[in-house]
C-alpha cells in the first residue's frame, strides 16, 4: 500500500483541533507544576506570605516562573512540531502540523505559529473561527506561519 501525499489529507476542524489542545493542556500543566516544585526547592517554601486573607509572592520569583512557563510551553510544542509534526494531544486525535507541501515545519515557523496561536485563541477565539471562513479551512496562526494543520487517516 502506498503512502497518501500529504496534499491529500483533509484540514482538521475546530473541535479536532480544540481535543488536542485540552489533551496537551494537562501536559504543560504537568510541566508547570514541576517548574513551580522546583523553584520552591531552590528558593524555599518562605517566598510566599499571607496577608489580610490574600496569598502575596516575591515579585522576581513571579516574574521568573512567569518567563520558565512562557518558554517551557513554547519549547514544548515548538520541539514536537519541528521534530515530528504532533503534540501527545494531536497524535492522540490524529492530528499533524505541516508546511503547505506536507514536509515537516522549520523553528521560524514554529516560533510565528506558537506566537499567533495565542492572541488567536484568546481573542475570544477569532483566530481559530477563521478556519470557517477560510476557502482551505485554516485558522490565523496557520495562514501566518504558513503550516497546515491536517488529520491523518486511521492507518497511521
Amino acid at each position: 500500500m502506498t503512502e497518501p501525499d500529504p496534499q491529500d489529507y483533509p484540514r482538521a476542524g475546530l473541535l479536532r483541533r480544540f481535543a488536542a489542545l485540552l489533551y496537551d493542556a494537562f501536559l504543560v500543566a504537568a510541566i508547570w507544576m514541576f517548574l513551580g516544585f522546583m523553584l520552591q526547592l531552590i528558593f524555599g517554601p518562605d517566598t510566599s506570605q499571607l496577608v489580610d486573607g490574600r496569598v502575596q509572592t516575591d515579585p522576581l520569583l513571579d516574574s521568573i516562573l512567569f518567563s520558565l512557563m512562557l518558554v517551557s510551553c513554547a519549547g514544548f510544542y515548538i520541539w514536537f512540531w519541528t521534530h515530528s509534526g504532533q503534540t501527545l494531544g494531536m497524535l492522540a486525535w490524529r492530528l499533524k502540523v505541516v508546511t503547505l507541501d506536507g514536509g515537516l515545519i522549520n523553528p521560524i515557523q514554529g516560533v510565528i505559529r506558537f506566537a499567533t496561536a495565542w492572541p488567536a485563541f484568546f481573542m475570544f477565539g477569532l483566530g481559530y473561527l477563521w478556519l470557517y471562513i477560510d476557502p482551505q479551512g485554516d485558522a490565523v496562526h496557520d495562514k501566518l506561519s504558513s503550516t497546515k494543520v491536517v488529520v491523518l487517516h486511521k492507518s497511521h
